[in-house]
């Protein structure tokens, strides 16, 4: 009974529940905000990894390297903490998208590249013969193609994007975590924690079915 009280308690629970929601709903823009720029810039620095010249691939190589080795936490404490001793001041907000596309996009690009270099030379060679311009080949031969095979790893990486933003709270943005600890704080119990898990719960297990689904798919349509 102590620890249904102590963990679970309904009173605390019902008090905390429109600040973990308000936080619920950062979350969820701070997600889809980042998760759509990092897909943009993520196809961006693809191409110019794979097609731009030499100078500028290497360029587009190192960025790949830097963000998928650097830790999210580090990075956003430098983004937030450091470059306003330059001049750039980024509300927690944008701070936080910052770090979590810079990260994501490198993911992305990587998942691109992949899915770019599964379509057949065939296909290329094909749109060349017909007389296509290279945005024209890439945009209605190669990406069609090389998109049904990315969706299945860029769906998990907007997974990890969205579980990530609970990183966010060190900023002091108000998102679900950083609510719940403060609710926490300010009623002396842990229930609002639980709460905020039950809603990263709720906000994520469907996304992970979604993928799941998606590859099952992909699967019994390679069986054919």
């Amino acid at each position: 009974m102590e620890l249904i009280q102590t963990f679970f308690n309904c009173e605390v629970l019902v008090k905390s529940a429109l600040a973990l929601l308000k936080g619920l709903e950062l979350t969820i823009l701070l997600g889809l905000t980042s998760l759509l720029l990092a897909t943009l810039f993520g196809l961006i620095i693809v191409l110019l990894r794979m097609y731009a010249p030499k100078a500028i691939r290497f360029i587009a190589i190192c960025y790949i390297d830097l963000f998928r080795a650097i830790p999210l936490l580090v990075l956003l404490v430098l983004i937030y903490y450091a470059l306003p001793f330059v001049g750039i001041n980024l509300t927690p907000f944008w701070a936080a998208t910052s770090a979590l596309t810079l990260v994501a996009s490198a993911y992305t690009a990587e998942c691109f590249r992949a899915g770019i270099e599964s379509v057949q030379k065939g296909q290329f060679e094909a749109a060349h013969a017909l007389g296509f311009k290279w945005s024209q080949m890439m945009c209605d031969v190669v990406l069609p193609q090389a998109l049904r095979l990315v969706i299945p790893p860029a769906t998990g990486i907007g997974v990890s994007l969205i579980k990530d933003t609970a990183l966010a709270s060190v900023v002091a943005m108000p998102d679900l975590l950083k609510q719940a600890t403060q609710a926490q704080a300010f009623y002396a119990n842990p229930s609002p924690l639980i709460g905020a898990a039950v809603l990263y719960l709720l906000l994520l297990l469907p996304l992970v079915r979604i993928v799941s689904i998606i590859e099952e798919r992909q699967k019994e349509g390679g069986g054919k």
